[in-house]
């Protein structure tokens, strides 16, 4: 039972509005570096490491989940508009 209540927090701290905003950023940064070719998604996440820095720890953690998947994403945007193998 008291698994289930820390997963509640969790969510509940995840899902407030600052936290979604700092993934959508994340996501837009993500995208927009990842659709470079070359650059897959664990180098666009170092690239942008000092971005979060100025962060809370929390927010920073969510916000590279979005740089992550914004990277993947932006690759393979990439692969299927060129016609050639992802990342």
């Amino acid at each position: 039972m008291e698994t289930l209540h820390a997963l509640g927090q969790g969510f509940a701290n995840a899902l407030t509005l600052p936290h979604l905003a700092w993934a959508l950023a994340g996501v837009t940064l993500g995208t927009v570096v990842g659709v470079l070719p070359g650059i897959g998604p664990a180098l666009t996440v170092a690239i942008l490491l000092p971005v979060t820095f100025s962060l809370d720890p929390t927010s920073a953690f969510i916000m590279f989940g979005g740089i992550y998947y914004g990277a993947m994403y932006g690759g393979s945007t990439t692969s299927i508009l060129m016609n050639s193998p992802g990342e």
